[in-house]
């Protein structure tokens, strides 16, 4: 969701980046293949191509040859898996930049947006690339490597996937900048320019695909063959509380702990390992390890929301678990339209869920195992609280073992692409940086872009991993306003103001004390409010740093309200400076304390001249008095007649 209107009161900051060698990257053609979703989850695993000649051998890539010390690009996630669908990054493409939301895919190996000459491409998160507002873009013209457009002059791409979704378009080649948190400079590499998607991709809030997969076009594979990063990149996916997670391209130091598995490239053109068992309550399923070597082998796909089993095992596994959970009552799913398996009873605690459901592990061909929390095989039921369905599907008629993010949620997994292996280590995704003893991103920019790359003028400070901007000092940010319109489903929302001034304030990561509603006017179910977002604690100003990150989620849509408030808006936030002090209230301390000063000095002096003039009249004559002894005697009393 964009800003509505803004207006521009701040410098145009300079843009500069630098230019590298040019490389053309031959483009791929994909066939079909069977359907693997029974849902409409995001399920977007890369077919297989028709030739694979002029891809590198395992052999080549692993003996590339960095030409420095090896450095990497630390990069968030954002969304949330099961509300979503999938987990975006931020990649900015062009000069100047151009900021997109890609899905990242580790079943897809091109990445690519929406062209602003797209004829058929839905409503996504950013506006679409115009090519003609970079002065670093080229084409990539047709050769003899790729599939070439109609009149042969440039080269073009096709991708259909499994859940009947697809994008085609033309190939470009740009400046891809990965945000400030990266070590790795921005490097031209070769993308998609959407000319038509359908399905899912269509209607999808996300702007598009970074491709992690195997293939010439893959964004990794480009920056390995240009020699900036080594042959491995990591992901992090939140868990069932929080989305979100991060994403590492380039090589990282393993933990001690890491669970590995092989991954051969020559298997399938997918990133497989080998599953031999799956663990229930920690009895091993009855089944014969060949079962998770059929068709494509075990493939993990950071594009599947879901995971999917052979039929057998698939049938093995919900027996297991419905065996375990026998305290447990067995509901309707959220959709009629699915036969979802769903359970009541377990409460809504997260961190209590492994004492109603069993523990499941899944064991590699090495003897080594991953051990899954309930929250890897789970998903929240939405319309009962408190409940839970399996997410782990039968693969319909398919032999193919398809793990998508669901059974990594919590879990680092390394794709170390060098070494044919994929490692696993539970963690908190939240904290990834800190548990991995990485250095911390470097500082937040603290200067003003005045205009986005497609002309629109609108003051914005600069987005959290936003590349490439400088400033030569601090915006002091006083405030941020920001409006919400709601279509609500109470009958008066002012007793849930409360509530929801605490979830405006989770969502934000701030203090509830900073949130504070300035507005509210109501018209049937229709309310208009205006927040105002102030400084922790006493301070006068936001750094510039805790204001980038407040706006980065307002801008980006990182606000969700539960849907018992109804639908909402976020639109037209504001940036207030801090209110300007005169010399009055500057001095507003000393001048009470100099007026109580005055005050006890001239009660002092009036009390002083008080005692001074009593000192000065004359005393009164007196006379001693003499004691004089008087006795009274006391009369008997008389009793009454």
């Amino acid at each position: 969701m964009k800003p509505a209107s803004f207006t521009a009161t701040f410098t145009i900051l300079c843009i500069i980046f630098t230019l590298v060698d040019y490389d053309v990257v031959s483009c791929l053609r994909f066939s079909d293949v069977p359907d693997t979703s029974h849902r409409t989850a995001m399920v977007l695993p890369l077919f297989p191509p028709k030739d694979t000649s002029v891809r590198s051998s395992p052999s080549q890539l692993s003996g590339r040859l960095l030409q420095k010390s090896p450095v990497n690009a630390q990069m968030a996630l954002h969304d949330d898996l099961l509300i979503n669908g999938y987990y975006t990054t931020r990649l900015w493409i062009g000069t100047p930049p151009q900021r997109f939301a890609l899905i990242v895919d580790t079943g897809s190996t091109v990445t690519y947006v929406p062209c602003s000459t797209c004829e058929q491409c839905g409503k996504h998160q950013d506006p679409r690339f115009q090519p003609e507002m970079s002065s670093t873009y080229q084409p990539v013209k047709c050769n003899i490597d790729c599939t070439c457009d109609n009149e042969r002059e440039q080269c073009i791409y096709e991708r259909q996937y499994a859940e009947m979704s697809s994008s085609s378009g033309v190939l470009g080649q740009d400046i891809v900048s990965f945000g400030n948190q990266s070590e790795l400079a921005p490097q031209r590499a070769v993308f998609g320019c959407e000319n038509r998607e359908t399905g899912d991709l269509y209607s999808q809030h996300a702007d598009g695909i970074m491709g992690l997969g195997r293939g010439d076009l893959s964004i990794v594979d480009q920056l390995v063959e240009k020699h900036v990063i080594s042959d491995s990149f990591s992901l992090c996916y939140g868990g069932m509380d929080f989305g979100g997670g991060a994403m590492v391209l380039g090589g990282i130091k393993p933990p001690a702990d890491m669970v590995f598995t092989n991954s051969d490239p020559g298997r399938s053109p997918y990133y497989n390992i080998e599953l031999k068992e799956i663990h229930v309550a920690g009895k091993a399923l009855s089944l014969n390890p060949r079962v998770f070597d059929g068709n494509h082998g075990t493939v993990l796909d950071s594009g599947t929301t879901y995971a999917y089993l052979p039929e057998a095992a698939f049938a093995a596994f919900k027996s297991a678990v419905m065996k375990a959970v026998l305290s447990l009552k067995l509901i309707e799913g959220p959709d009629p339209n699915y036969k979802d398996i769903c359970f009541s009873g377990a409460g809504s605690d997260i961190s209590r869920l492994s004492k109603s459901f069993p523990p499941v592990d899944m064991v590699f061909s090495n003897g080594k195992k991953l051990s899954l929390s309930p929250e890897n095989y789970l998903f929240r039921h939405s319309k009962v609280r408190g409940a839970y369905c399996l997410g782990i599907f039968q693969n319909g008629k398919d032999a193919t073992t398809l793990l998508g993010g669901i059974i990594v949620r919590n879990t680092l997994v390394t794709y170390d692409r060098q070494h044919e292996m994929v490692g696993f280590w539970k963690t908190n995704c939240s904290d990834l940086w800190d548990r991995l003893n990485l250095s911390p991103p470097p500082p937040l920019p603290s200067g003003l872009d005045n205009t986005n790359s497609t002309g629109s003028m609108y003051p914005t400070l600069v987005p959290t991993g936003s590349p490439g901007y400088k400033a030569s000092g601090e915006i002091k940010v006083g405030f941020i306003t920001f409006y919400m319109s709601l279509s609500v489903n109470y009958l008066d929302l002012k007793p849930h103001m409360t509530e929801l001034t605490h979830l405006i304030a989770q969502e934000l990561d701030i203090n509830f004390s900073q949130v504070h509603l300035m507005n509210l006017s109501t018209k049937g179910n229709d309310s208009l409010l205006k927040w105002a977002i102030y400084p922790a604690g006493s301070a006068n100003y936001m750094t510039n740093a805790a204001a980038v990150e407040i706006i980065h989620r307002l801008a980006e849509n990182h606000v969700h309200i539960p849907d018992t408030f109804g639908s909402y808006k976020l639109f037209e936030w504001g940036i207030e400076p801090p209110p300007k002090r005169t010399g009055w209230s500057r001095s507003y301390l000393i001048v009470v304390i100099a007026l109580s000063v005055v005050l006890i000095l001239g009660l002092s002096a009036f009390l002083g001249w008080l005692i001074w003039r009593r000192g000065k009249e004359s005393p009164l004559p007196y006379e001693r008095v003499e004691s004089v002894e008087t006795v009274v005697h006391e009369q008997e009393l008389q009793p009454l007649k």
